[in-house]
């Protein structure tokens, strides 16, 4: 039997545009049973605990999300992995998990991908978009602004083939917003 070369990683938001690990391959990929969704309040990275941002989480339900798949070789997996759980278990509102992701190219491949838990009190599932675009053009974070989040994984989304309506609506919402409150500025 030959031993595994190496390990992938599902991105589905941030990671896309902003891995901050190596890797040997990036490929478009589908997750089924997940969809993408601003259903977890960020504290740490695009928000403060007065002040609470929205960051995209996998939430389980029908249908699917479509991003990108990592290629870590084995030799710098470890490492690659206690960066991505630093970064991404900060507040242990995700749940690290090993799903099957189909490859744009066809294979179907074992990734570490990080989902919502929805026992955690970030969850925040079933917020309108307009409740969305109110919370991320407010939010600040560690990271920045909660609308650069937004932005970048929008575009970072289109430019990949991988529309989002609901991210397009709610870039496109607020951007509205802050040329409003610049006006009023």
């Amino acid at each position: 039997m030959r031993a595994c070369q190496s390990i992938w990683v599902f991105g589905y938001g941030s990671l896309i545009w902003d891995p901050g690990f190596a890797f040997s391959s990036r490929v478009l990929a589908r997750l089924e049973g997940f969809r993408r969704s601003f259903c977890m309040r960020s504290i740490h990275h695009r928000g403060t605990v007065q002040n609470p941002g929205l960051v995209l989480a996998l939430d389980q339900g029908n249908g699917f999300c479509d991003g990108v798949a990592f290629e870590i070789p084995m030799r710098i997996a470890e490492e690659s992995l206690e960066y991505l759980r630093a970064r991404e278990l900060i507040s242990a509102a995700y749940l690290e998990r090993s799903a099957p992701v189909m490859l744009h190219d066809g294979r179907s491949v074992k990734a570490v991908t990080y989902v919502i838990d929805r026992a955690h009190d970030q969850y925040c599932a079933g917020l309108s978009l307009e409740e969305q675009a109110q919370i991320i053009v407010r939010a600040n974070g560690g990271r920045g602004p909660n609308a650069d989040y937004l932005f970048n994984t929008a575009a970072h989304l289109t430019d990949l083939g991988l529309e989002d309506s609901d991210l397009n609506w709610l870039a496109k919402r607020v951007r509205g917003l802050q040329r409003t409150d610049q006006a009023r500025a």
